[in-house]
């Protein structure tokens, strides 16, 4: 049936009364809602199977076969194909300035493109929290920050794909039932104690703030230089406290019986699948509640053997830890084994797309208005250059998807990052070492 439409000048008439209407969205004239445009970014470490194409192995070799619209998608892939329309696969891709980084070095640089400089291997701020800044204040949260590890790990082994605008690594949340208490945690004793806390933290961090300028006058210049990068730390508290204050009013939003059955909020070690589904899942909750519009998930890091994820692949009963998998690729049966972890990394991907291709929005769906990235910082364990990428969602942001781009190394993966905050609404004359918007993927 048709929406019926009515002049803007309508007005109610009774009772020797004329009332105007307020602007109705089937008046004439009336603007299409704007829905929340969201980004998310999903990390796996020490890149895929990726086997000569003439190769016995071919067959799981991670990207597919074919140009950019019929392409066929190889075993590791193959569980994506009921989501063909909502992806693109991006090959050839990197960060230029990564590429002679040591090899398991990268995972720090995915959303930032820099290289690690200096005595503490500064790095720049992420896209995400490019993003965050712009859009942040919109939600209760400015960004959502997960990884399987938590906290910030080490330079060139972060457990954290986020980073500050002075490129110091922010921390991550590897509890899932941390998460759902901030997101959807709402009795009267909660409320008390947030509010409690909060005071006594702005107050504590005034103390702070106030005794640092007496002690900075009396350093030398590198203490100097250490005590600020102290302080801007403190600071990013002080900014989380006000926020957290101000919204401590505003009620959280309530969860479906159905909502709360998905998640596994006692995940740990020994349940790697439920622990990723349930970060998976938070992050879905997260923007349906419109509670964040910007999100990252490190699923697994390069600390080799520091890493609990590093034994995800074991515990689920595949042939070797996340590592070794990596590494074994060129033995007898090592490109089947590593396939069929990508396989079901990718799977689990997909089951995170589906959820929210499933749920509508407006006249489409939240996927519609979502772009998902995901990916590696390595082609192959030792490899730069050639991040095995996905990019997926934004039908009603522009983006052209369901085709195979292939790019050569003249690209930088930062021009795909402009693209993303271009389509986010963010205002920026590029990212990093950008050389332009990727014109591509609006086909």
């Amino acid at each position: 049936m048709k929406k019926r439409r009515m002049d803007r000048r309508t007005v109610l008439r009774g009772a020797g009364v004329a009332l105007a209407l307020p602007f109705l969205d089937c008046m004439e004239g009336a603007e299409a809602k704007e829905f929340p445009r969201r980004f998310c970014s999903f990390y796996f470490p020490y890149g895929v199977s990726l086997p000569p194409e003439d190769s016995d192995d071919a067959q799981w070799r991670w990207f597919p076969d074919g140009g950019e619209r019929d392409y066929r998608f190889n075993k590791s892939l193959e569980v994506l194909e009921p989501l063909r329309d909502e992806i693109t696969i991006l090959q050839g891709l990197s960060h230029p300035q990564c590429r002679k980084m040591g090899a398991h070095d990268t995972g720090d640089t995915f959303l930032t493109g820099s290289k690690l400089e200096g005595k503490f291997l500064r790095n720049t701020v992420s896209v995400d929290q490019v993003a965050a800044a712009a859009i942040g204040h919109k939600t209760r949260y400015p960004s959502l920050i997960l990884s399987s590890d938590g906290g910030v790990g080490e330079p060139t082994r972060a457990s954290t794909l986020s980073f500050s605008e002075n490129g110091h690594p922010i921390p991550s949340i590897n509890s899932p039932r941390t998460v759902f208490n901030r997101l959807f945690g709402t009795s009267e004793d909660d409320l008390a104690e947030e509010r409690r806390r909060l005071s006594s933290s702005a107050s504590m961090l005034d103390r702070i703030l106030a005794h640092s300028k007496d002690v900075r006058r009396d350093l030398g210049a590198q203490d100097k230089e250490k005590l600020d990068e102290y302080l801007e730390s403190v600071r990013q508290v002080e900014q989380r406290v006000e926020r957290s204050q101000a919204w401590i009013d505003t009620p959280r939003p309530e969860l479906t019986d159905a909502d709360r059955e998905r998640l596994h909020l006692g995940s740990d070690d020994e349940a790697p699948k439920e622990l990723m589904r349930t970060m998976y899942e938070l992050i879905y909750l997260s923007f349906r509640t419109d509670s964040t519009r910007v999100a990252t998930y490190q699923i697994g890091s390069m600390g080799d053997f520091s890493s609990k994820a590093g034994k995800f692949p074991q515990l689920l009963g595949f042939a070797g830890t996340l590592h070794s998998l990596a590494h074994d690729w060129t033995k007898p049966g090592g490109v089947e084994n590593l396939g069929k972890w990508d396989r079901h990394m990718a799977s689990e991907f997909g089951a995170f797309l589906e959820r929210l291709r499933t749920t509508p929005e407006g006249d489409g769906t939240l996927l519609d208005h979502t772009l998902a990235f995901y990916g590696s910082s390595n082609s192959q364990t030792h490899n730069n250059s050639n991040y095995p990428l996905i990019l997926a969602g934004g039908g009603a942001m522009g983006l052209n998807q369901g085709r195979y781009l292939k790019f050569g190394e003249e690209t930088p993966l930062s021009n795909l990052f402009t693209t993303v905050l271009d389509r986010l609404g963010v205002a920026t004359e590029g990212f990093s070492d950008s050389t332009g918007e990727m014109s591509e993927l609006y086909g």
